[in-house]
């Protein structure tokens, strides 16, 4: 049946070797993407005749008619031919209605694999796709499903945390899935033949100052401790982190912290803004407690703050260090 069809869904057609013909992939989780897709090219297409029944394109370089023309082509010494657009929310408006009289007849002897990050479910394209296609969303993990997700893939490696190397994994790295399969392949490598990774393994691998140093600057930026905050912001700058990197990480974490501000003064609990504001459960208690630091109202007057700072540092011949100190001096000095 056309329309939406869920991963867990996608992973069961894969298996049993059932694909639509077609398919659009899209959402904010790369990762979980990514492999899915790597798992429908290994079912879907034969190594030995991948360079005749494999194309893969990107949305800026996709022609309509090569992919049309591609598509309706009898693959060769096999029953189905593959054609892949990746970054497909770059398909000009042009392209897509070009596409349009394919995706309302596919041919079976092809799958058409759409994969982007984003879908706008209203144009046209899109409501013609439903028909025949299946769309397929791939969300972020919720906070709370991370450290069963760090269990399933270490276990794919062949390793298994103790409990609390689990806890400070899930601590240091957060949950961008890219970034934990990272770190479990280094963690794999460091541990050898062991089989399992205990705290003491992870404290020796896997750092991320970064994390905890945003933290300890939003601290002292709630506490009104300019100088502490100063000294901060030059430790990550001396880590590597750019000015304009580091106005981007207040900007988001000001942007939890005024979500958890808002649930807060709604009456939330722990649970409820972990889940809605999507945030490691092991950071949920240090995030409450700083969003208390600043009044609701602080929260506008902050934001103007950055915008005018992003600006400044995009666009004037001011000192990028120099406007960044200026932006924790009026941080401090919120209400």
């Amino acid at each position: 049946m056309a329309g939406a069809m869920t991963p867990a869904e996608l992973n069961k057609a894969i298996s049993a070797h059932k694909l639509p013909s077609l398919l659009f992939l899209y959402g904010e989780e790369a990762f979980l993407l990514e492999e899915a897709l790597k798992r429908l090219l290994d079912v879907a297409v034969d190594p030995a005749t991948r360079d005749f029944n494999l194309l893969i394109l990107s949305g800026k370089e996709a022609d309509p008619a090569l992919v049309v023309d591609t598509a309706r082509t009898f693959p060769a010494f096999a029953q189905r031919r593959v054609i892949v657009i990746k970054q497909a929310q770059d398909l000009p408006a042009a392209s897509l209605d070009a596409l349009l009289p394919y995706i309302k007849a596919p041919v079976e002897e092809c799958c058409l694999v759409f994969c982007a990050d984003r879908i706008d479910k209203r144009k046209k394209f899109f409501q013609s796709f439903s028909k025949t296609g299946e769309l397929v969303e791939f969300k972020p993990l919720f906070a709370n499903k991370v450290p069963a997700f760090v269990r399933d893939q270490a276990r794919l490696f062949g390793k298994q945390f103790s409990e609390d190397g689990l806890q400070l994994f899930c601590k240091r790295v957060g949950s961008n899935l890219t970034e934990i399969h990272g770190e479990l392949s280094k963690l794999t490598s460091y541990v050898g033949d062991n089989a399992v990774i205990d705290v003491a393994d992870v404290a020796a691998v896997v750092c991320d100052t970064r994390i905890d140093s945003i933290f300890d600057l939003t601290d002292v930026v709630g506490a009104r401790k300019l100088p502490e905050a100063l000294m901060l912001s030059e430790r990550l700058q001396l880590e590597g982190e750019a000015p304009l990197k580091i106005l981007a990480m207040l900007t988001r974490h000001f942007r939890q912290l005024w979500k958890t501000r808002s649930l807060l003064e709604q009456g939330a609990s722990q649970q409820d803004v972990a889940k809605t504001v999507r945030i490691n459960p092991y950071f949920v208690e240090r995030i409450m407690r700083q969003a208390r630091q600043f009044q609701m109202a602080a929260y506008p007057q902050a934001f103007e703050l950055f915008l005018q700072m992003d600006l400044a540092m995009k666009s004037s011949g001011a000192h990028p260090q120099a406007l960044l100190q200026k932006l924790l001096t009026d941080l401090v000095r919120l209400s």
